[in-house]
């Protein structure tokens, strides 16, 4: 039998490359090789993947070989590693390898990986907006705030005792792992030397910060496995950790200098107290997606109360870390523990066995056209929604100012695999025709795509377009993109995350319930709904699979439909009165609601032939409304796109209830869900709220490009002027 080929991902372009690397090469040293043939991969700072020898693993910093990589490694690309590796063991920390970029790429490449997927790792990553999801399960965080980089010097003693903050006080940027830029403050001076130290810790990309509470009682660590079996949590152990100065936080050299702090194995309290640390430890990594892995840091306080100060989506895998030290007290050695988790996840991907070469690929080489920006444009994919996306695709491509881009339109097939399509198959009726004429002269890889254009505008609908993956492998690859990041895109693209944490953040959502199709459906409980009832796909787009119900024999069957359609979840929830809304939102930092507009559905539900079929469908815009309410609805949109942490643009599908309507007899907004690619047909509806402000298509895709160059730190066009001051976000 083959051996099983494990890819061992090290190094990076993120803070803590060192510590990977270290990890990385405990990995290596313990996997069984009699079972699995271990292929040591590193990235470099650049971003370059290499095969490296066994020379350079027991180096001991980075930079003693990494000069050395392009003559004594292997260099691979990304689409080499499905010809390489069966799965990928990440051991990368922080940007780019835990928060969803890598697994994004990975989810593209179709490749099996260990650990947490997109949407948990990109939010373990934020360490601000997990707050919520854990305040949705009842999970106690320290308080704090939110604070954008430009509003730290206006920072006074009278604003945080505004927000009930009081020294000592403890500021992390938000974006960071390994303690890094964390830090405890006494007084003004030093909150605002800290502040700026944080926010500006990584290279030229300014970041956010936490300004919260420093928690007294005992620190902890554990580490929790996931059993893919049974879908049960379980804590290795709990270390407790014992700082050498209550000023000195649990920082990157207290965790990684031998000698530094002071760890028990298990903790010294009783068996109750553990036994809720493990409780609320498991509850955390339900509520952010964690699944095979997690280190849930936190305190026991002295009426305890156990507050999580620091989930982590992956763990540092050193030969002396928390993980090998609990492991142990499970009387596993390094060796079997690293085994467990591989055979954990390839349980869930069924990978057993080497996967044959894929391709020979040549590189491909564009010609430019002077003086333009060159742009591709992808369309298609594998989603319920590519013959839609194929119409976006084409109208982008058709609109572009030809005197500003290249636009070069790029066929994403039904295996995931790219193509650059000629203008006679761009026109083809559907994805099938054009899936049926590519050759493979057309084959384009991720690295084609960062060789050959400036701007990727992503015209895709659904799947892994609009659900973090492609996001992931372009910001691996940094190349500037349309719309949202990572994590946005992930969460929007499942309505009840979304809608649970709109809820926590204070926003009239649905009361919904989520069903799990394989269950019986006869034992489910929707006791809180009453019909009539909406019932559709929680993670889908373009209305596919919606039906409205009206008694529980219609539940059942339609339940039963989508389940037998190939879906696993189904969202269950209540039917809003109201008028019904569609609101195009665009932005980075600055943003503006466009003008909403009235969608009028014939029977009840808006259909997928209302929406794009010519001459089916009908939108009233600006909705008739007096205009303070649409002034009402636009302030609430605009306050939802940005506790989402959406960019770029996005269409927000919502309820308006005039007092008399809603049950709280105040004007209420309900918001249904959020597009983060939103259809870019030649008559969708946001063109007609762009064109109620005087934007043509054509200055409203030229506008997506720009803020997508801003975003991305990759300025092509002048830098916005006069921004207004934004609110900072506090969380209790």
């Amino acid at each position: 039998m083959a051996k099983i080929s494990v890819g061992v991902l090290m190094g990076g372009m993120s803070l803590e490359k060192e510590v990977s690397f270290n990890s990385g090469r405990t990995v290596c040293d313990h996997l069984d090789t009699t079972k699995y043939t271990v292929i040591p991969l590193f990235q470099n700072s650049l971003g370059h993947l290499y095969i490296i020898p066994q020379k350079f693993l027991y180096r001991g910093k980075i930079s003693d070989f990494e000069h050395r990589l392009e003559t004594e490694a292997q260099r691979i690309y990304w689409h080499d590693l499905k010809n390489n590796v069966d799965i990928i063991f990440i051991a990368q920390h922080g940007r780019f390898g835990e928060d969803g970029c890598l697994q994004g790429t990975l989810e593209l490449l179709k490749v099996p990986y260990v650990g947490s997927k997109v949407f948990g790792s990109a939010l373990g990553m934020d360490k601000f907006l997990q707050k919520y999801f854990l305040k949705l399960h009842g999970i106690k965080t320290p308080h704090g705030i939110l604070v954008h980089p430009e509003h730290i010097s206006s920072l006074s003693d009278a604003y945080l005792v505004q927000h009930a903050l009081h020294y000592p006080l403890v500021i992390k940027p938000v974006h960071e792992g390994s303690s890094f830029g964390v830090k405890i403050v006494h007084d003004i001076v030093e909150l605002k030397q800290a502040a700026l130290h944080a926010a500006h810790i990584f290279k030229n990309k300014p970041q956010s910060i936490i300004i919260e509470e420093k928690i007294e009682g005992m620190e902890f660590s554990t580490i929790i496995m996931h059993n893919a079996t049974t879908g049960e949590f379980k804590a290795l152990s709990i270390t407790e950790i014992v700082s050498q100065h209550p000023d000195i936080i649990f920082d990157y050299e207290q965790k990684y200098m031998p000698g530094r702090a002071i760890k028990w194995t298990p903790a010294r309290c009783s068996t109750e107290q553990l036994a809720t640390i493990e409780h609320v430890a498991c509850q955390t990594m339900r509520a952010l997606d964690f699944c095979t892995l997690g280190r849930i840091d936190g305190f026991l306080t002295k009426d305890n109360e156990v507050i999580i100060i620091d989930p982590n989506s992956l763990s540092g895998l050193a030969p002396s870390s928390f993980v090998f030290v609990q492991a142990a007290q499970k009387k596993l050695n390094h060796t079997e523990f690293i085994h467990q988790l591989l055979e954990t996840e390839m349980k869930k991907t069924k990978s057993t066995t080497h996967t044959q070469k894929l391709f020979e690929h040549t590189h491909q080489k564009l010609v430019r056209e002077p003086d333009k920006t060159v742009i591709a444009v992808i369309l298609g994919g594998a989603s319920h929604e590519r013959e839609i996306s194929l119409e976006s695709g084409r109208n982008v491509i058709y609109k572009l100012p030809s005197d500003k881009y290249q636009a070069i339109p790029i066929f994403l097939s039904e295996d995931l695999t790219f193509h650059a399509i000629t203008h006679e198959q761009l026109v083809l009726n559907s994805t099938h025709e054009i899936q049926a004429c590519l050759e493979k002269n057309q084959l384009w890889t991720l690295e084609d795509l960062q060789r050959n254009v400036d701007f990727v505008f992503i015209a895709l609908h659904g799947g892994h377009g609009e659900n973090g993956s492609l996001q992931g492998a372009l910001e691996m690859l940094q190349i500037p993109y349309n719309g949202s990041g990572v994590l946005a895109s992930a969460l929007c693209m499942d309505k009840y995350k979304t809608t649970q944490f709109l809820k926590a953040c204070g926003f009239a959502t649905p009361k919904n319930s989520l069903v799990q199709l394989h269950e019986s459906l006869e034992q489910q409980d929707f006791s809180a709904l009453h019909y009539p009832l909406i019932i559709k796909p929680h993670n889908d787009g373009c209305s596919t699979g919606v039906h409205k119900v009206e008694n529980s024999q219609q539940l059942q069957e339609k339940l039963k439909m989508l389940h037998s359609n190939g879906y696993e979840y189904a969202l269950v929830e209540e039917y809003i009165q109201g008028m019904e809304l569609t609101v195009g939102v665009m932005g980075n930092t600055q943003v503006t609601a466009l003008p909403p507009s009235a969608t009028i559905a014939c029977h009840g539900i808006l259909s997928i032939e209302e929406k794009f079929l010519p001459g089916a469908g009908e939108n009233q815009t600006p909705a008739p409304l007096q205009p303070s309410c649409l002034e009402f609805i636009q302030r609430e949109i605009e306050s939802v796109y940005k506790a989402i942490e959406c960019s770029g643009y996005a269409r927000i599908d919502c309820f308006y209830q005039s007092a008399d309507m809603s049950p709280t007899e105040k004007e209420r907004l309900v918001i249904l869900e959020i597009n983060s690619l939103p259809g870019l047909t030649p008559a969708t509806v946001i063109f007609h709220q762009a064109a109620e402000v005087g934007m043509t298509p054509s200055d409203f895709l030229h506008k997506i490009i720009e803020l997508g160059f801003e975003k991305h730190g990759k300025q092509k066009f002048p830098e916005p002027t006069d921004k207004a001051p934004e609110k900072e976000i506090a969380l209790a």
